[in-house]
């Protein structure tokens, strides 16, 4: 067994690691052709698609108007035997329904109950001034240094 199939995260561990994280660098390509990598937090739904709410006139949003191509980046461990992440590749959908961010902003901000009228009124103002970012990643690659068992 290759090194690279050693380290391999399955579907299922893929899928709790993402949903476990609360932050995920998303990287969007500027106008000038260089990579744009900002942290973001996020949702994961039932399906896998990746959630995240930001301001609508941002440059990622910009970006995603141009080219709806993006990679998503989560990570943790502080030693390389700890290591372990998760690359996700595939197209962004800007959505612009105010009720759908709320939902959104609800969630990733852990701000209680999504069906609550008092913290659904809350966000509305800020959900105006917002979109949704939604991802069904195509493509993951992954690892998990701790497979190797302290072999290096």
């Amino acid at each position: 067994m290759s090194r690279r199939d050693q380290i391999r995260l399955t579907d299922d561990e893929i899928r709790k690691f993402v949903a476990e994280s609360h932050t995920i660098i998303l990287c969007t390509s500027s106008p000038n052709g260089f990579p744009h990598a900002m942290p973001m937090w996020f949702r994961v739904d039932d399906e896998g698609t990746i959630r995240i709410t930001t301001y609508s006139k941002s440059q990622k949003v910009r970006n995603i108007e141009r080219d709806p191509r993006v990679t998503l980046l989560v990570e943790s461990g502080e030693a390389y035997e700890e290591l372990k992440g998760v690359v996700l590749y595939g197209h962004a959908e800007l959505i612009r329904d105010p009720e759908r961010v709320i939902d959104t902003l609800i969630e990733a901000n852990k701000l209680g109950d999504r069906a609550d009228p008092k913290v659904r009124d809350m966000m509305r103002s800020n959900a105006s001034k917002r979109v949704l970012i939604e991802i069904k990643p195509e493509k993951a690659v992954s690892w998990d240094h701790s497979k190797l068992g302290g072999v290096y």
